[in-house]
């Protein structure tokens, strides 16, 4: 069964930085897109940013320039760099990914991992 499994959420002090993991496993031909979405208490999941196979990347506006995706089609991974986080990119943050597996695509979501910017 496809999974994703994201990794390096926790507590950052606001002006830090950090790096969440997203790996794909089960049974993967090819992955497509990937994505890094999040949701803040009490408002809905916005797009973070998206990045292609070949590596072509989206951000959400707010995001731009503070935030960087990246993968590795190797590993099946994708990454989010996060630079000088605020209070308010405290959140959820989910992984999305377009997988091709067993002949079939399919959309699938990470269970997400906590990022919290506090002082």
């Amino acid at each position: 069964q496809v999974q994703l499994v994201e990794s390096g959420g926790g507590l950052v002090q606001p002006g830090g930085s950090l790096r969440l993991s997203c790996a794909a496993s089960g049974g993967i031909f090819r992955i497509n897109s990937m994505a890094w979405y999040r949701q803040a208490p009490g408002k809905q999941r916005e797009l973070v940013a998206a990045i292609t196979r070949g590596g072509s990347t989206n951000y959400t506006d707010s995001m731009k320039g503070r935030f960087t995706i990246s993968r590795d089609n190797a590993k099946n991974t994708v990454y989010l760099q996060m630079n000088s986080l605020k209070p308010e990119d405290t959140a959820v943050y989910s992984c999305n990914a377009d997988i091709n597996t067993r002949g079939r695509w399919v959309e699938v979501w990470g269970q997400g991992t906590l990022v919290t910017v506090s002082s």
